[in-house]
């Protein structure tokens, strides 16, 4: 799972509502504690596999899903790789 990305919250409600949608579109995710790196107001994060970010970041701006933050691992500490597109 080191190819995961983390997406964290600031409220409890808004991490199930992501966990509901995410599952309903059949993208594979993990319920998590949030990592202590990531300062988000809840404890529950999402995990999910990096090749399905661009499906995420579809939902969580469709439905408006109120996110801290979607994070990377790299060298052991996690960067925020926000929600926009990157271009390259």
């Amino acid at each position: 799972m080191d190819d995961w990305l983390v997406m964290a919250f600031d409220s409890t409600q808004q991490a199930l509502r992501a966990e509901m949608l995410l599952e309903y579109a059949e993208v594979e995710i993990d319920l998590c504690p949030t990592p202590k790196e990531i300062t988000a107001g809840c404890a529950l994060s999402i995990q999910f596999p990096q090749e399905s970010l661009g499906q995420v970041r579809e939902i969580v701006i469709r439905e408006t899903v109120e996110i801290r933050g979607i994070f990377s691992r790299v060298d052991g500490a996690y960067d925020n790789i926000g929600l926009e597109e990157e271009t390259r």
